[in-house]
């Protein structure tokens, strides 16, 4: 008689959260703290305040772009970082504003980057950056009411793709879902969203603006 063994019982799965979804809740409080350290939204927000601020950025997207271009993310047909590039914008803006090419080449640039040598990593920068990019639409409206800034005059960066930001964000999304799925390192790619706003959140924080 053959003897009887137990049947162990089926392991319980737990139902994976869309990467979308598990970044915007996990990413939320750095998120918060990075928008609440910035006066953009401030009503009495002034010209000299947002020109030093888009210094810093440029100081942040520079090296940061140069890392996204060199790392393991490659070129897709719907997905190219190359023709998705802040720093053109930021250039541009500061052009406006004023700044020449010999100056921008001495603006003090950000050494304690997030790491971006692996995809989950890349991954979850593109987060942060993309989607910088959505929410700057209201910042560009409210630089146009405060400090009648436009495309052309000053405000491009924060005017994200314009008409196609939409759309941006949705290759953005279904690329972060595509991959994330094939990958199966979510944790990975949520840590890095978080050094990212902790990277730029620390950065922006040491600003010196004017009063």
């Amino acid at each position: 008689m053959l003897t009887d063994h137990p049947v162990a019982p089926a392991p319980v799965r737990t139902a994976r959260a869309p990467i979308l979804t598990r970044l915007r809740a996990d990413t939320a409080d750095h998120h918060a703290s990075l928008e609440a350290h910035l006066p953009l939204h401030a009503s009495n927000l002034s010209r000299a305040t947002y020109h030093a601020l888009l210094l810093r950025f440029w100081g942040f997207y520079a090296p940061l772009e140069e890392r996204l271009l060199a790392g393991p993310l490659q070129p897709q047909p719907a997905f190219d970082y190359r023709a998705r590039r802040k720093t053109p914008k930021l250039q541009q803006d500061l052009h406006a504003l004023g700044d020449t090419p010999e100056q921008l080449s001495r603006t003090p640039q950000c050494t304690e980057l997030p790491r971006l040598s692996t995809l989950p990593q890349v991954l979850g920068c593109l987060y942060v950056v993309e989607g910088a990019s959505l929410g700057g639409q209201l910042i560009a409206r409210q630089v146009q009411a405060s400090l009648g800034l436009g495309h052309d005059t000053g405000a491009q960066f924060f005017g994200g793709y314009g008409v196609d930001t939409g759309r941006h964000w949705r290759a953005t999304g279904a690329l972060l879902t595509d991959m994330a799925l094939a990958l199966d390192q979510d944790d990975a790619i949520v840590a890095s969203a978080n050094d990212t706003f902790l990277s730029l959140g620390r950065w922006m924080a040491a600003a010196a603006l004017p009063h």
